[in-house]
């Protein structure tokens, strides 16, 4: 095998702190740039040598040449071992179970999650380390910087591996295995979930319309729901994963799976709908005739999840991300449980599932999880949804409605405001905040504030500290509206709002969410001068 060292030139294509690099696949196909942020990956990561890494991706346009380039990298860079899933698919959560299961030293996973695909679509890369998590700041700041000093990179030159049929083979001195990609997942599936009760639930006659989106999920769906638990054939849709995502949108929201949405509204729904997204680490659940906002599944999964098989120990602690609502936390204190409110991103929840604070996670962008593996996992979501209908014998309707009866009701929501421009996104922000000390105390529309900060957090594990995560506004009642740029676009900025007042008495719970929080709403854009700013008049996306 031959090594060619390629100078190249120093570039900023991440963020310092954000987990990976997420850019339109023209930025990728650029010369040099994925050979780039593979090299100071390489560069800052130390012991990587003669160690094994997991390598796959959620399948979309150029999945497979990246993965090819990043073998030959590797190979050069001494990796001693890739495991590659087959034809190189990997959902996020299988990455991470796999990177556990065989004690590697991390992984590539290439991914722009939710977002679409095709030729003039987006791709990301990131890596995870060896507890199988997102990386924390301090390697994500570490690869940073080596992307502002690089000169070259190194490269073998050898014929592309057969990623399509499984079975070992050899570039230079790497091994390279290439893997079923769902095996080792479902057989983790299988050690959480009561298989024998999904088994009965499906041949009672239960129905599920699961919407793989044309994403990685399909392949997992069809080998689990309708393989082992013999859910009917045609219960998972839009199950083969393509370039394009089909011309979908694969985010699992009510605008991107309105279809899914439909059906489940209308009068011959099935019993559950379920969708994931890109990369299979996010979810989304129905009942006949309700959604299940994000928030809600957390909150309905942790109060029920010792009728789980896997969970059937108790939990050690609940976490939640800030902009997560905070229906979690009344589970919590009803179980006697820490729950630990984390900035926006997995990796903060890494540290807490490590040291044993917490068993389930999850974020109001339809992220659920556990201690499982490191990532959210779409696919476990809907497997414990299952799992806990087949215990209680109840719809999901019933199921959530009863729990808003026994905790009180979160009224939630999150307003996407996309595509803004970046400098005018910022300056509402930075007005914003400039303006946060004059807040407390005061009174708008009836309430008042009993905090306005900028989200801050302090690790209880290691004492790391992160800053700038969010505004928070929270009024006396326990209401609170959150504003936040998001990092996962590619074009322009998102800003998102989120919403959230809690209502204790049943008897004055309405369905209607988004009449429930008018009040919040308006109070938001007087704020922050929404309309005016933004000059939209409402929001791309409500979920």
């Amino acid at each position: 095998m031959t090594i060619r060292t390629v100078e190249t030139t120093p570039f900023e294509g991440q963020k310092p702190g954000t987990s990976g690099l997420r850019k339109k696949v023209t930025v990728f196909q650029q010369p040099h740039y994925l050979e780039n942020f593979a090299q100071a990956v390489f560069n800052a990561l130390e012991g990587l040598a003669d160690a094994t890494l997991v390598i796959g991706g959620d399948g979309r346009f150029h999945n497979a040449e990246a993965i090819q380039t990043i073998l030959k990298m590797a190979a050069a860079n001494g990796v001693g071992k890739a495991v590659v899933g087959q034809s190189g698919l990997l959902s996020t959560p299988a990455a991470s179970c796999i990177i556990r299961k065989r004690g590697a030293f991390g992984g590539l996973i290439l991914s722009a999650s939710h977002n679409p695909g095709g030729p003039k679509g987006d791709f990301g890369i990131k890596y995870n380390i060896g507890n199988g998590g997102p990386a924390p700041e301090a390697v994500t700041d570490a690869i940073y910087a080596e992307t502002g000093r690089l000169t070259s990179y190194r490269i073998a030159e050898a014929p592309d591996i057969d990623l399509d049929s499984m079975g070992e083979a050899q570039l230079g001195g790497m091994a390279v295995e290439v893997i079923d990609p769902v095996a080792d997942y479902q057989a983790l599936m299988a050690e959480l979930f009561d298989f024998e009760a999904l088994r009965a639930l499906f041949a009672g006659g239960f129905r599920l319309r699961f919407d793989a989106m044309h994403a990685i999920t399909g392949p997992y769906a069809r080998a689990i729901l309708e393989g082992a638990l013999g859910a009917p054939e045609g219960t998972v849709v839009n199950g083969e994963p393509l370039p394009d995502f089909g011309g979908q949108h694969p985010d699992p929201n009510p605008v991107h799976a309105k279809a899914l949405f439909d059906e489940m509204f209308s009068a011959n729904a099935p019993d559950m709908g379920a969708a994931s997204d890109g990369d299979g680490d996010r979810n989304i659940v129905l009942g006949r005739g309700i959604y299940v906002a994000p928030s809600d599944s957390l909150a309905v999964i942790a109060a029920n999840a010792h009728l789980v098989p896997g969970y059937a120990g108790g939990l050690a602690g609940i976490a939640r991300s800030m902009p997560t609502s905070r229906a979690a936390d009344r589970v919590a204190e009803g179980l006697g449980l820490s729950c630990h409110e984390t900035p926006t991103g997995w990796k903060f929840f890494g540290n807490l599932l490590d040291a044993g604070k917490a068993t389930l996670c999850g974020e109001e962008s339809a992220g659920t999880g556990s201690n499982h593996v490191r990532e959210k996992d779409g696919l476990w979501a809907v497997l414990m949804w299952l799992n806990i209908v087949a215990a209680r014998g109840e719809p999901i309707a019933d199921i959530v409605r009863g729990h808003w009866q026994e905790h009180g009701r979160n009224y939630y929501s999150r307003h996407d405001y996309e595509g803004l421009e970046v400098a005018a996104a910022e300056a509402l922000m930075n007005d914003l905040r400039a303006r946060l000390d004059s807040l407390a105390g005061a009174n708008f529309g009836g309430l008042s504030v009993a905090l306005a900060d900028d989200f801050a957090y302090e690790d209880p594990v290691d004492g790391s500290v992160s800053k700038g995560q969010g505004v928070r506004i929270c009024f006396a009642d326990g209401s609170r509206i959150i504003l936040r740029m998001s990092g996962t676009g590619t074009e322009g900025a998102t800003l998102r709002l989120y919403l959230e007042r809690f209502e204790p008495d049943p008897a004055k719970q309405t369905q209607d969410t988004q009449a429930a929080l008018t009040p919040l709403i308006a109070i938001a854009d007087d704020l922050a001068g929404l309309k005016q700013r933004t000059g939209r008049q409402g929001p791309s996306v409500v979920s």
